[in-house]
């Protein structure tokens, strides 16, 4: 339970800033062109808000659980008094005139923007006057464009107000990245460190690659690093590996349709640096404690057999679950042993000591003039990667993979790191911006794609057309997030 907490607060936390910001960046340049904002919210509000606020005659006036501020419209009626209807038989709305609001209604100053708390950490938003979205107002739609409209601006500056959430994720990215590598540098395992040489997946296993191999390059080209091997093999396909085994060099050819089949069998950690198992620490109440084992203990053998590589012996001990077991180790230059209770879930009740412990890594130091350059390609290197990666969406097996927030939520460790947070923040404001310049109506590359149509043909589409593609593209990405989720939900109950 802990742990999902952690990672859920992670999670909000980081989605949060990205949202706000995000939507700060429409804020922005519709300010900066005078079109008025009528709300902004952090997290959905249905029907009340956490927290709201807007300032009214040069003071700010606060709400807390409350019930939002309806809609300022009412039914149109003829001369006679009758509703008006249209052809389906719904009643035509029209706008309240101002003045014959109460002074104390929020609605008759619609010249400030309305801030606010949503209670549904889901998202935010960023309400735009004249704006064909989800959020537009009808009754005000139907009159014609007033000058403090984003639809009564030029497509140059309707543009900019569109990209500008895109613009901030990608840019906050970079900044990210710049102050991570600012403040904690760049710090890698390299291969060629691998004294014990690499643990691979079971699917490379049946493909050829053999627990100890130490890669030398793929397709001709050398790689240092296990995020350079994955994108290598994984997403650009290549399939000639060089290896050294037993002092020898052997080529190892890979399948054309690896990435689909490691996708089938649902494998996340590719490939690993082998190193020594030695105990960091001991968990309260574990077999370990009773055990008596202490942080430094180094296991060579289980059962008399020698085992002293941490994948080696995590491996044998999914053999041994609900077992005792006698595990020989080292304790200050001496050998001792002790019979250990395995658990159900094939563990030991202990944290280990990292590779990087044991071997020498790799690390750059960044000045600040040198970070930012730095960000900023890490920036594009990533936003190039994941570009790379969504041809692996598109496929049966990538598509049974796509995740929803607990997905995204298991990125996050389980204990709160710093370093690791800001940089998934980082990589996550990348994805945002990405995601939201697909050119998907409801989504700002789906206005994109209509504001150059117009910019191309000197015509705006229909607002009839907008009002049709904005609720078929909402309805598109609701699918696309009950399928995300329901995937989530379906591997939480099954598997």
């Amino acid at each position: 339970m802990e742990t999902f907490l952690i990672r859920a607060i992670q999670l909000i936390l980081s989605l949060s800033i990205l949202v706000v910001l995000h939507e700060f960046g429409h804020f922005f340049f519709a300010r900066l062109f005078k079109v008025r904002v009528d709300k902004f919210y952090m997290f959905f509000n249905p029907q009340f808000s956490l927290i709201r606020a807007k300032r009214i005659n040069g003071k700010w006036e606060i709400k807390l659980l409350a019930k939002n501020v309806p809609a300022n419209e009412r039914p149109r009626k003829d001369a006679e008094g009758d509703i008006m209807v249209d052809a389906k038989g719904k009643p035509l709305l029209e706008p309240i005139p101002l003045n014959e609001l109460a002074d104390g209604d929020w609605r008759k100053y619609p010249e400030t923007t309305e801030w606010g708390i949503g209670w549904l950490p889901l998202g935010g938003y960023c309400k735009i006057a004249g704006m064909i979205d989800e959020s537009m107002d009808k009754a005000q739609m139907a009159l014609p464009p007033q000058d403090w409209e984003y639809r009564s601006r030029p497509v140059w500056q309707r543009l900019p107000i569109i990209i500008g959430g895109v613009l901030v994720n990608f840019i906050l990215a970079m900044v990210i990245y710049a102050a991570v590598l600012f403040t904690w540098g760049e710090e890698y395992l390299p291969f060629s460190e691998a004294k014990y040489g690499l643990h691979f997946s079971k699917t490379l296993n049946e493909f050829g690659l053999k627990n100890g191999d130490k890669i030398i390059s793929v397709d001709g080209k050398a790689v240092e690093k296990r995020s350079d091997f994955v994108e290598s093999v994984l997403i650009e396909g290549h399939q000639n590996v060089l290896v050294e085994r037993d002092s020898n060099r052997i080529e190892v050819k890979l399948p054309a349709d690896l990435s689909q089949k490691i996708l089938a069998a649902e494998e996340l950690d590719l490939v690993s640096v082998r190193h020594p198992f030695v105990i960091a620490e001991v968990s309260d109440g574990s077999p370990a404690q009773d055990a008596k084992l202490a942080m430094g203990d180094s296991i060579v053998t289980i059962n008399g057999k020698s085992a002293f590589i941490f994948q080696d012996i995590a491996s044998k001990l999914d053999s041994y679950k609900n077992q005792k077991i006698k595990i020989g180790f080292y304790r200050e230059g001496k050998i001792d042993s002790a019979y250990v209770q395995v658990t159900e879930n094939a563990k030991l009740g202990v944290a280990f000591f990292p590779a990087s412990k044991f071997f020498n890594t790799k690390k750059t130091e960044y000045g600040f003039w040198a970070s930012i350059p730095a960000g900023i390609n890490m920036g594009w290197e990533t936003l190039t990667s994941y570009t790379k990666q969504l041809k692996l969406v598109f496929s049966k097996e990538g598509a049974k993979q796509l995740g929803g927030f607990g997905s995204i939520g298991k990125m996050f460790p389980k204990t709160w790191d710093w370093q690791i947070f800001w940089s998934m923040t980082a990589l996550l404001s990348v994805i945002l911006a990405f995601m939201n310049f697909l050119p998907i109506p409801a989504l700002d590359g789906g206005h994109v794609i209509f504001l150059l149509y117009e910019m191309i043909t000197r015509r705006k589409p229909s607002e009839q057309f907008m009002e049709y593609a904005q609720s078929a593209g909402f309805f598109i990405l609701m699918g696309l997030l009950l399928f995300a989720n329901g995937n989530d939900i379906f591997k939480a109950i099954f598997k």
